[in-house]
């Protein structure tokens, strides 16, 4: 099964280790809950009328916790670099090997440096897919937009990355869609607050 490392567990990130882990591969999230959420309240986000950003974070985290994400949480990634399998992502206690890479970090673009990411100006080039420059690498949200930063939008490029990475696993377009027959099941033991 094939092991996706996510860098950053804000929106982006927690969005696209809720898409791969539901859809039957592995996600890990490196999280050093820097997220710029914590000075948030949404106003903007489709669906939620007005929520503090912590309170939605907890949320999320609930949520991707019951699809069985593995979560470091309090874990900062030191360095990225590929290798002959995917990917390294080296941490205070080792390095933890991955086939996909998805970097969300928000602004700070340093990893995606290291790892010899393209850049445009200021920002990580990415094509549609949220794929870099670096195959199997994929970068999302603010690093990769100069002044779009809203969680809405980061979760979609989160969203976007994993979805890419399942189609390239797959070996066909992917997409995640449940049907109301579907939903209890698919939420299992998660409630939403």
């Amino acid at each position: 099964m094939a092991h996706v490392a996510i860098v950053g567990g804000g929106p982006a990130g927690l969005s696209a280790a809720l898409f791969i882990q539901k859809n039957g591969l592995d996600a890990t999230v490196f999280d050093t809950d820097a997220t710029w959420m914590h000075k948030a309240h949404l106003f903007n986000f489709p669906g939620i009328g007005s929520q503090d950003g912590s309170a939605y974070m907890a949320t999320l985290r609930r949520q991707v916790d019951s699809f069985g994400v593995e979560r470091k949480q309090g874990v900062e990634v030191t360095d990225v670099h590929s290798n002959d399998e995917g990917f390294s992502v080296s941490t205070a206690d080792g390095d933890h090997d991955a086939e996909y890479l998805v970097l969300a970090t928000g602004a700070n673009r340093d990893l995606a440096e290291a790892l010899g990411c393209a850049f445009d100006g200021d920002v990580v080039e990415v094509d549609v897919t949220m794929e870099t420059s670096v195959e199997d690498a994929y970068a999302t949200g603010a690093m990769v937009r100069v002044e779009e930063w809203q969680a809405v939008i980061s979760a979609g490029d989160g969203a976007a990355a994993a979805l890419n990475i399942l189609s390239k696993e797959k070996g066909e377009r992917f997409h995640d869609f449940d049907v109301p027959a579907d939903a209890d099941a698919t939420f299992g033991e998660m409630s939403v607050d």
